[in-house]
């Protein structure tokens, strides 16, 4: 018989710091975070400097998953502009997921609006990286202009992510037209089909 092992303190408020402040924003307090975790505040405070701290180490805990849950593996074979439309259709997948509120990296940096916020860089330097994962493949696809069409891709990709995540806009059937006339207009080549 084999038990799994209790998360530790730690484990326990990263998660917490995960879901509620997805959930309910970067204001929700020390308590609800202690509560939602089953540890005291001295236990919080022994673990991390802050709670400033607590969110940025929650934010970097879980942008792997958000990295594999959006980007193409490193040894996918498709073209670069398959592996850019790759990235908006799963978006597009997270969107109809129930509880979907957007990009948790977006709504970070606009909650806190101070850039020198512990959870604000981590949010940055992730949002970056997706950045220059577009620039990237843009480049490799043979784009005029690679900078210009990554950041026209973030802002896509942001302004879907919102839009979905406060119920505005339905992304299904919206966003995959909408990055490929973008990738057409910035000069990416679409992959050769074999003929027959």
């Amino acid at each position: 018989m084999t038990t799994e092992a209790k998360p530790s303190s730690r484990e326990r408020l990263l998660a917490a710091a995960a879901t509620l402040t997805y959930r309910d924003g970067v204001g929700i307090g020390i308590d609800a975070l202690c509560k939602a975790a089953g540890v005291s505040k001295k236990s919080l405070y022994q673990l991390f400097e802050s709670k400033d701290a607590l969110l940025a180490a929650s934010l970097e805990e879980g942008a792997g998953a958000y990295v594999a849950g959006l980007l193409p593996s490193a040894d996918d074979e498709r073209s670069p502009r398959e592996r850019i439309l790759h990235v908006f259709e799963q978006v597009e997948l997270q969107a109809g997921a129930p509880g979907f509120q957007g990009c948790r990296y977006l709504a970070v940096q606009i909650e806190l609006k101070d850039q020198s916020h512990p959870a604000s860089q981590v949010a940055r330097r992730i949002k970056q990286n997706l950045t220059t994962f577009f620039r990237t493949e843009a480049e490799r696809g043979g784009a005029g202009e690679p900078d210009l069409l990554a950041r026209q891709l973030i802002l896509v990709f942001d302004g879907a992510s919102a839009r979905a995540g406060i119920g505005a806009d339905n992304l299904k059937g919206l966003v995959a037209p909408t990055v490929a006339t973008l990738l057409d207009a910035g000069g990416m080549r679409r992959p050769r089909r074999p003929a027959g």
